[in-house]
């Protein structure tokens, strides 16, 4: 069996770089203004299927996984005329579908894909594209058990872009060997959720040959996704989404997803291998060091399900190795920016002349565009040089025993009090003038001026238990009536009626999808950051250190990134309280939180006037006359991948 793989390796070797992109008296890849030009015909697109060996036997059944990978490339794609590849790796396509119409593969009699989901394959193929849409291990026709985020997931989409490049052997469904000879080798991987997320796991490999990625609402470190500074959001949920996404028998991985659950360890809460194994950033299979590929990032800063931190670590250690790079930024919660209002024929332009410029060497231009995309009310767009705004400075408001949040530090001494108890963020931003047992909230007086988030807020504070450990909840609101992006019904959106198309279509396969529209509700706050914390992770979170009951300790962390307008005569909030049930699983300590008020701060990045410095005038203190608005009902969000 090694021989045969070996050899078969060095065969595709031959054949994937024998020939140049296509001969001089042959068909073309044709450019006009920075574009590819629909000059191949989707109806008579090649439509195959290949089963690709990955590296790993994920079920434990004594044989290499195959990866299933359906195929449409244009008919004249071949040794003649090399293209190169778009790749759409999920576990969804026979359990949820994609799209914001759950599209699922649908098959012909041949066993070849008639209807490819989503409409990469109807506006690319005719451009000299080919799709391929890889069903994850584990998943659909893929042998093998889902690894919910590790080796097995990673391996497998990293085998097909080894096979695209001659460096994996694949099978026809009669067992003779596949070869690629139609692949320049250049590929790009593109999805939302689970299928973003594969593509910055393959990514994080340094595979060859994989030139950009486009992850869309992607996790960057499974942790993050589970967790927040040891504080769980939902316990056995490794093998839950296990089970979603594979359609087999249920004893087929019966013993992987009980490792799953055993490994995460949700006794404590800590980041140990395994979770490492699913860290794209900064883990133990792949890691931000060695990504080859550019990336087109997109993701909401509402999406409470992959939340917005996982773009934002990602971005930033992208960055930081100077990556090529753009991202959007929307305030929707789970959506597709195909289905961002107003924006859709933006979004496939962008995107082609991003795949042209990435796998084609087009000269268009988009390198030099400014990077970000930023949305910031529920119909408008900014673009800027880079996200965060790099207008943006660190300022620091700090909370009195007034109830006061101003830029001036309290009085030495000034304390807060209140217990973790186990409550949803509807009841922590109830009635914040007045005193609750189970939290404390402090506000600014009316803003002179429109102020602007634009990144990451760190909360800072001095505590003091009664107990070993608590659930620490930072809420920064918004106190004042508005009209704001309502993602929490519908994600955000309404689906009309009425379809837009892009691309070319068959009786099986149309490219054209409803459109849709944002939807917006007038409330009297918004919670606009959100972080959470277990006092007992504040140094480390492998290692958990209990505090000492009634012993000060310094606890620092993070929330939710955010870009977000605070309104002329809004009032800026901070609400500091326990056990988060809209957002965690976990049972409340009961501990009592003392607060030092003097040594403790939130640092906001924010944005005024080109040359206004942020002063106390900006952010007046509260006279302590202004009581809020009364409880209101916020619908909890679901919390699953798709």
């Amino acid at each position: 069996m090694p021989q045969l793989r070996a050899a078969l390796i060095a065969a595709v070797l031959v054949v994937v770089g024998a020939t140049p992109a296509h001969a001089a008296d042959g068909p073309a890849i044709t450019v006009e203004q920075g574009r590819t030009q629909p000059v191949f015909s989707y109806a008579d697109a090649i439509r195959e299927h290949v089963y690709v060996e990955s590296e790993i036997d994920s079920d434990g059944d004594g044989r290499l996984d195959r990866v299933r990978v359906d195929i449409i490339r244009p008919k004249e794609s071949g040794p003649g005329l090399k293209v190169p590849a778009i790749i759409d790796e999920s576990p969804y396509y026979d359990n949820s579908g994609r799209g914001n119409e759950s599209e699922r593969k649908v098959y012909d009699a041949n066993g070849n894909l008639a209807k490819f989901p989503l409409f990469y394959d109807n506006y690319f193929v005719p451009r000299g594209y080919a799709v391929l849409d890889v069903d994850m291990i584990g998943t659909t026709k893929s042998d093998g058990c889902p690894d919910v985020g590790g080796r097995g997931d990673v391996l497998g989409g990293k085998a097909v872009i080894d096979w695209l490049n001659g460096r994996a052997p694949a099978y026809h469904a009669d067992g003779t060997p596949a070869f690629a000879d139609w692949s320049t080798g250049k590929a790009a991987m593109i999805g939302k959720s689970y299928d973003g997320t594969l593509a910055n796991a393959v990514a994080a490999t340094g595979v060859q040959g994989l030139e950009t990625i486009v992850p869309i609402s992607a996790i960057s470190s499974w942790y993050r996704y589970q967790r927040s500074n040891g504080v769980i959001y939902n316990y056995n949920y490794m093998s839950y989404l296990a089970r979603v996404v594979d359609t087999d028998p249920a004893a087929k991985c019966a013993a992987v997803r009980t490792r799953l659950d055993a490994d995460a360890d949700d006794r404590t809460g800590n980041y140990n291998a395994f979770w490492a194994e699913r860290d794209y950033v900064n883990g133990t299979v792949g890691d931000v060091s060695k990504v080859r590929a550019s990336v087109f990032a997109v993701h909401t800063v509402n999406d409470l399900n992959v939340k917005p931190d996982h773009f934002s670590t990602w971005w930033e250690a992208l960055a930081d190795r100077n990556v090529p790079r753009k991202i959007w930024v929307g305030q929707y919660q789970h959506v597709d920016p195909f289905d961002f209002e107003g924006r859709r024929d933006m979004w496939v332009d962008t995107l082609h002349r991003w795949f042209d410029h990435w796998l084609l060497g087009v000269g268009n231009g988009i390198m030099d565009e400014p990077r970000a995309d930023v949305q910031v009310g529920p119909t408008s767009w900014i673009t800027q040089r880079d996200w965060p705004a790099p207008a943006a400075s660190t300022k620091f408001l700090r909370p009195a025993a007034d109830g006061s949040l101003a830029l001036s530090p309290g009085k030495n001494g000034e304390t807060a009090t209140f217990t973790d108890v186990r409550q949803s963020e509807d009841a922590m931003v109830a009635d914040v003038g007045t005193a609750k047992p189970g939290r404390v909230a402090f506000t600014t007086g009316e803003l002179p001026r429109d102020l602007r988030l634009s990144g990451t807020p760190v909360v800072d504070l001095r505590v003091a238990l009664d107990k070993p450990t608590a659930n620490l909840t930072a809420l920064l609101v918004d106190f004042g009536e508005d009209t704001r992006v309502d993602w929490r019904r519908g994600q955000g959106i309404t689906t009309l009626t009425e379809e837009s198309c892009h691309g070319e279509s068959t009786a099986a396969d149309d490219a054209c999808y409803r459109k849709v529209v944002t939807n917006v509700a007038t409330r009297p706050l918004e919670i606009v950051a959100r972080g959470w914390i277990d006092a007992q992770n504040r140094d480390s979170l492998t290692d958990p250190s209990p505090m000492t009951p009634g012993t000060y300790a310094q606890v620092k962390w993070k929330t939710l990134p955010q870009d977000y307008i605070f309104k002329k005569g809004h009032r800026l909030g901070l609400v500091i309280a326990g056990t988060d049930s809209t957002y965690s699983g976990e049972a409340a300590t009961g501990a009592k939180v003392t607060v030092d008020l003097h040594k403790s701060r939130v640092q906001l990045p924010l944005v005024l006037g080109v040359g206004h410095s942020l002063t106390d005038g900006d952010i007046p203190k509260d006279t302590g006359t202004w009581h809020g608005p009364r409880q209101i009902d916020l619908p909890v969000p679901e919390n699953h991948l798709y």
